[in-house]
């Protein structure tokens, strides 16, 4: 455990995204911890007494001369004793309604990016920590009996109580009034004689609450039930375990936090803890059942607890973090799932901004707006790391059947924060095992190896997504098209799309639509794949074949996206007579039995062209609300006869679409179908409903399932992030087994190496990248120093196969 535990002169490079943080278990005006002195004042630190007060000549602007801080957390701890020590004139007062000895929780981890900003900001604090933290390197994930260890990590931890303890002296040797024992006064009591009242009163913060209106907050309440206990012995390093039992599959969290204790999280599902029966248990029956439960990873040791409880963990967005001079940090302005540890480092790095901003600007409105400005972007970007690393727990079920590496490396992207090429920076000996493992050949990254669907060889996993140009004449592609597909087709991926060409007149989403409804446009599309087939060989095009439904009849998206003509409207048809945008679009006609069958003639017909026009691959295009996306969802499809009701009423007419397009389409010719797997609105499609849906159309003969989401009804409401959509195609592929193509927001080759080597895609669209540059396969090799077969530049650009000199270079 020496070499293990270990303190080190400078921090490695630490990632939140792979540390618990017990900050996140409890309110923090509930958690005030001291030392074993109950009058942290008394518990004086040589290192904090010693500490130089800063001139107060350089007080900061604007004069505050009353602060309150309503909770005794690490973040009002730590804002008070910030905020005290930019103007020693100051009356800080903090309001604890605990006692100096009670506290929740056990060990906190903190990033070496949070350190470094402490000892900026006090560095007698940062000194205080740093003789008492424990660093160490490894990642251990425990798998049906495999241990799989990640080295390279760099954590630094320390008990709360020691934490809270060094807070507290902080606090007191620079003069700041802890009141324990002691409910605070509301905000606006509080505001009337003091000039700044800082809420720090955690998840559960009865600031935010009494002011709802102005903060107006948003509080989501997640599916997993979660414990905080302790392990008297230190782990060797930060570990995962799974434990698949009869009742469903349980997960342990742990990490040392002293050389003699580490902290122990135990999390599952909440069905699987009813089903387990901890909802009729109590805290001293619950630890010892944990204990058992997780055995082997304690060596047979005992848990403890102290004042632990099960809880759901609940995600907080405000939408306002201030309210005349009462402003909100950490759990009270904003939470941060425990699995990538930032509780803590939230509310200490909230502490730190609002002290610096306190400092540099003139009034308190434009500090306390500059405070938030500063760090909104950074919380954002948090909880939406947070909310992929906790989707993928409330997930695990469906990853359990992964290799043990495949699965570890799974785990330890999970959040996106981390990846492949952080992974191989951190530990190349573990990453290159997992891309051995995945097939890629020496030197060839992820993304580089073939795919193969039915009897089409993809040579690597890069696919262009089909985007809407809006550029034709009366359905026919001419010159542009050529020119856009054949340069991204020379530009090196695997698979080009087309945007999708409408199967009949009506079925345009704009007069620039592309299509296949004659023979004449059919020579037009040969003409592209042609180009595409003998200038970029190795390259395959596919079409994708839809009907755009009620969302038809617009203009062009630059024109005015989803809006009417001005003139020159055709009629529409869908699933049911509802307008997209009521008083806007026009109502469309519900499809009889002869107008399902006049559609369904025309997507064969089409297919019949598209084949004869020299596409590799066709997509049948039941996403984003256009016309067979709008049978499948309940928000759209409100049918009575056979074709709506139940999932199976709604997919019985895609289906049959399918069926007769899989008919005319030749039979080594892969089809794949693009889905929206969530309508991001209430009442929409489930994750249960998009899983049936792929299986269906994966036994109908689907050779992948492109997943996409939304874009179905107008008042959707997306969680946009980096990579957002691919937790649905991962757990359409882990549900199913069927093939998966990602798309949305995958902006970065690493991503895509992540992505496949972590299992949740077999194939990677991407849109907007393509638009930035043509040849972006072929950079992305060029970057990763790949020159292999699967990314050869065309014999004309071989000379620009590396980056020009610039600048002086050269």
């Amino acid at each position: 455990m020496a070499g293990v535990l270990r303190m080190r002169a400078q921090a490695q490079a630490s990632d939140p995204a792979q540390a618990s943080d017990p900050a996140q278990a409890s309110d923090p005006a509930q958690a005030s911890d001291p030392a074993q002195a109950s009058d942290p004042a008394q518990a004086s630190d040589p290192a904090l007494a010693q500490a130089p007060a800063p001139d107060p000549a350089q007080a900061a602007a604007p004069a505050l001369s009353r602060i309150a801080v309503v909770g005794g957390g690490p973040g009002g701890l730590y804002a008070a004793a910030l905020l005290k020590r930019l103007d020693p004139a100051r009356e800080v007062t903090v309001w604890e309604r605990n006692a100096p000895s009670d506290t929740f929780g056990f060990g906190v981890v903190l990033s070496d990016e949070t350190l470094g900003g402490i000892r900026e900001a006090d560095p007698a604090v940062y000194e205080a920590l740093g003789r008492d933290m424990v660093r160490w390197d490894d990642i251990d994930v425990v798998h049906r009996g495999h241990r799989t260890t990640s080295t390279g990590h760099g954590f630094a931890a320390l008990g709360r109580r020691r934490l809270l303890e060094i807070l507290h002296t902080r606090c007191a040797d620079l003069g700041v009034r802890l009141r324990f024992r002691t409910e605070a006064p509301p905000a606006e009591v509080l505001a009337a004689d003091h000039d700044l009242v800082v809420a720090a009163d955690g998840v559960h913060s009865r600031t935010r609450e009494a002011h709802a209106a102005h903060f107006r907050p948003s509080i989501t309440t997640h599916r997993c039930r979660y414990i905080w206990l302790a392990a008297d012995f230190a782990f060797d390093a930060f570990r995962f375990e799974i434990a698949e039992t009869e009742y469903g599959v349980m997960q342990l969290h742990a990490y040392p936090y002293e050389a003699g204790a580490s902290t122990v999280i135990v999390e599952m599902r909440e069905e699987v803890w009813r089903a387990a029966g901890f909802d009729e248990l109590d805290e001293a029956e619950s630890t010892v059942r944990c204990a058992k439960i997780f055995a082997e990873a304690l060596g047979g040791r005992e848990l403890r607890s102290h004042r632990s409880a099960w809880t759901a963990f609940r995600t907080v967005v405000n939408a306002r973090w201030s309210y005349g001079t009462t402003v909100l940090i950490g759990d009270a302005a904003h939470t941060a799932h425990f699995s990538i540890g930032s509780g803590t480092k939230l509310a200490v790095e909230d502490a730190l901004a609002l002290a610096h901003s306190l400092r540099d600007h003139p009034t308190t409105g434009e500090a306390l707006a500059a405070y938030e400005a500063e760090r909104r972007p950074v919380v954002a970007s948090t909880q939406r790391a947070a909310a992929a690393s906790l989707q993928w727990f409330e997930e695990l079920a469906g990853h359990v059947d992964r290799p043990p590496r495949r699965f570890a490396f799974d785990l330890l992207t999970r959040s996106r924060r981390v990846t492949h090429a952080n992974l191989r920076l951190r530990d190349p000996a573990f990453t290159t095992t997992v891309e051995r493992d995945f097939g890629c050949p020496p030197g060839t990254p992820p993304m580089f190896t073939p795919f193969r669907l039915r009897g089409l060889t993809l040579r690597n996993r890069i696919v262009v997504s089909p985007m809407d140009m809006y550029v034709a004449e009366d359905g026919v592609p001419g010159d542009f098209h050529l020119v856009h597909l054949g340069s991204r087709a020379l530009g090196g991926p695997g698979l080009v799309m087309t945007e999708m060409v409408c199967v009949s007149p009506e079925g345009r989403i704009t007069p620039g639509c592309t299509g296949l409804w004659t023979d004449g446009q059919a020579a037009a599309w040969s003409r592209i794949t042609d180009f595409v087939h003998a200038r970029a060989p190795g390259t395959a095009i596919g079409v994708q074949l839809g009907h755009s439904g009620r969302k038809g009849s617009t203009r062009r998206m630059w024109e005015g996206i989803d809006q009417p003509l001005p003139e020159g409207n055709w009629p529409l048809v869908a699933a049911s007579p509802l307008p997209y945008r009521p008083g806007a679009n026009q109502t469309p006609r519900a499809l009889d039995r002869a107008g399902l069958a006049s559609v369904r003639e025309e997507f064969t017909a089409a297919a019949r062209r598209a084949a004869h026009a020299g596409f590799d691959l066709l997509e049948l295009h039941c996403a984003h609300g256009y016309l067979l996306s709008g049978f499948l969802s309940p928000l759209t499809n409100h049918r009575t006869d056979g074709y709506g009701g139940d999932l199976a009423g709604r997919l019985r007419f895609p289906l049959e679409v399918f069926d007769a397009v899989r008919e005319a389409w030749p039979e080594d010719r892969p089809m794949t179908v693009r889905i929206s797997a969530t309508d991001w609105a209430e009442g929409g499609t489930t994750d249960e409903d998009a899983v049936a849906v792929a299986r269906a159309f994966r036994e109908h003969g689907a050779d992948a399932i492109d997943v996409s989401t939304g874009q179905v009804v107008p008042d959707e409401t997306p969680a946009y992030g980096r990579s957002y959509q691919t937790p649905y195609a991962d757990r359409i592929r882990n549900a199913t087994g069927v093939p998966v193509i990602a798309v949305g927001a995958i902006s970065s080759w690493d991503d895509v190496n992540s992505l496949l080597l972590a299992g949740r895609a077999d194939l990677c669209a991407l849109a907007r990248p393509h638009l930035y540059d043509p040849n972006w396969t072929l950079h992305a090799a060029a970057e990763q120093g790949y020159e292999g077969p699967a990314a050869p530049w065309p014999a004309p650009y071989r000379a620009g196969n590396r980056p020009p000199p610039t600048g002086r270079r050269g």
